[in-house]
Parts: structure tokens; sequence; C-alpha cells
């Protein structure tokens, strides 16, 4: 399934992608959640009802370019982010090839839809875009295995737009990841979570940015240096990963502060479009805080 969170007259609603139309779940008189979030939560047999559900022909269903996206998860308990995932991303920064994942976060006040805007803020000159896969976490984990078994655990995947202040996150001799990465609308995701039932091979995913159409970064999850059960089991070790918590997988090369001999950094008026190779195209436009 194609999952979202779409604002219908009745408030945010779990909807189902079914070609052009987005489809209300909860509206369908099988007793389904109201929230993606509940609906990866729930068992096998509900997520079944859903899929059937969402091609009812009397379903109740709203045109995708009529309707109100919302991230896809709303609400999140965690939005864990991973840096230096990707062996040509970490040469094209003189990187070392990381031995461990390199963990940082994001807060709930980052999140934004596709067709939002994000907001550049007034205190800093030096605002990066990364384009990333994200993980959507589907069953409660804790000390997951490092094997095949971890992907049991994973909901499904979107798409994410890692926004980063590089003044802010490089400050100090200390840096600050986290303060850099989590300004308001810094963690744009969406359209859509393809559920892990559907033949999506996170692995193997082309992954590209365009900025004002001029492509800035075309690689492909191939080049993971941590793969989807590294990930879950490294970070399970430390937190219980919950039903709807959100991983960022890193960023592949053509960020913009790494570019020579000048940067290309957001401004107002930038139109930023990250595609994920089988999930869809997520795009926002930058205006001034």
């Amino acid at each position: 399934m194609r999952l979202a969170t779409i604002l219908t007259p009745h408030g945010p609603r779990a909807a189902a992608q079914v070609g052009s139309d987005f489809v209300d779940l909860h509206a369908t008189d099988c007793g389904l959640p109201t929230s993606v979030k509940q609906l990866l939560a729930a068992s096998p047999a509900v997520r079944q009802a859903a899929a059937g559900a969402a091609a009812c022909p009397n379903a109740v269903k709203y045109a995708a370019n009529a309707v109100k996206l919302l991230p896809p998860v709303p609400d999140p308990s965690k939005i864990l982010c991973i840096g230096l995932n990707y062996r040509d991303h970490a040469i094209e920064g003189g990187q070392p090839i990381p031995t461990e994942p390199v963990l940082f976060a994001k807060f709930p006040n980052t999140l934004i839809a596709t067709g939002d805007p994000i907001k550049l803020p007034k205190v800093s000159q030096k605002v990066d875009y990364e384009a990333e896969l994200v993980i959507v976490i589907g069953k409660r984990g804790k000390n997951i295995p490092d094997d095949q078994s971890a992907f049991g655990y994973v909901g499904g995947y979107t798409v994410g737009h890692d926004v980063s202040a590089r003044d802010w996150q490089f400050k100090g001799s200390e840096k600050q990841w986290t303060i850099g990465k989590t300004f308001d609308t810094f963690a744009p995701t969406g359209p859509v979570i393809v559920t892990a039932d559907e033949p999506l091979d996170p692995h193997n995913l082309k992954i590209m940015l365009r900025l004002n159409g001029e492509t800035m970064q075309n690689s492909s999850t191939k080049e993971f240096i941590f793969g989807v059960p590294k990930l879950l089991s490294y970070l399970s070790q430390v937190v219980t990963l919950e039903p709807g918590d959100l991983i960022f997988t890193g960023t592949p090369p053509g960020v913009g502060i790494a570019r020579k001999p000048n940067p290309v950094l957001l401004k107002p008026g930038d139109v930023v479009e990250v595609e994920i190779e089988g999930i869809g195209v997520l795009k926002n436009a930058c205006v001034a805080e």
C-alpha cells in the first residue's frame, strides 16, 4: 500500500493512495484506525482490511490534486537521523568511512509535508539541502538482531529532506549536529509511505535532489555504509523503537556546502524536489522566516 495522512473535513485521516485518489480509510465503516501510526502498529489482519477497504468502489475518495497532504506520520515519538551513511558522500567531504553509525536527532517541530514552505531562519546564513530515504518503524523493537529479521520491524519507507543549518551544525570546537538540524520546518517528509510488503528494495533505490530544476544529488542507496538491519540493531540497543518512529538514513554526495569553489546554499524562492525511485517526489519551496 501507499499510505498518507490527509486533511479532511473531519480532521487528519489515514489514507491509501489509489491511482490519482486518496481513500479515507476510516470512512469505510471497517473500524480502521484514524492515524497512519495506529495502522502501522495494528495486526496484519487490520492492514489487510485496510488494503481491501482502499479497493472498495464505494470508498470516500479525494483527488490527489485537490487534497491537503500532511506529513505521512505527523506524530512520531522519535525522529532519529544517521550522518555520513553514503560512501560517496563521505569521500566527497574528505571524511573517513565511519565504523559505527553517526547519530543525531530532529524534533517534531521540524516536520512538514510536501508543498509546505521551508522557513529559512533569520539566524542562519548557511542552510543546506540533503535528500534522504526515511525508514518508518512498524513494530515495537528493542535489541533488534542485525540480520534479515530486522525487516520485520519496518512499516515502510518514505522520502525525507534533512534541511541543515551548517553554520549552527559546525559551530564551536565540539560541533552541534542536532541544533543545526532541528530548526522549525527542517524535516519535510512524504508524500506517502510505501509499506514494507511492497516489492521495494531499500538498498537499491535511485535517490536524487533537484534545486530549481537542476539535479544536485544523484546516487543510489547501494552506497549505504550501514543498511537497514544494522541501523535498526544499532539504534535499538539504546532506545526502544516504536511504530511511527522515523529514521533518516543519510544523504548522498552533492550537498551544497561541499561544492567547490562556491557552495550552493538555500535562499528564499528556491524550490527543492527530492525524488526516490518507487516512492515519489517531495517538493517544497523556501521562504524567509
